[in-house]
C-alpha cells in the first residue's frame, strides 16, 4: 500500500474514494478513527491507500478531478 492523498477533510477523502471506486481502483482510508484521540476537533489529517500498482493512475485521476495529491 502506498499513501496517495493526506487531508483533515473528510468530504475530500470520500469524494476521492468515490471516483477512486468508479475507475475500478480499490482505496483504503486509515487514521479515520483518530478522532476518538483528539476529541474531534479535525486536527489529525486522514490518509487515503492505495496498492502502489495503482498509485499513478491514481494520482492521475485525482489530479483530473482538481484534488491535488500533495506528492
Amino acid at each position: 500500500m502506498k499513501e496517495l492523498l493526506r487531508t483533515t477533510d473528510p468530504t475530500i477523502i470520500a469524494f476521492a474514494t468515490a471516483l477512486l471506486q468508479g475507475e475500478g481502483i480499490d482505496a483504503f482510508p486509515l487514521d479515520v478513527n483518530m478522532s476518538v484521540l483528539e476529541g474531534s476537533v479535525g486536527i489529525l489529517p486522514r490518509r487515503l491507500m492505495v496498492r502502489e500498482a495503482d498509485h499513478f493512475r491514481a494520482t492521475s485521476i485525482l489530479r483530473d478531478n482538481d484534488i491535488d495529491p500533495g506528492r
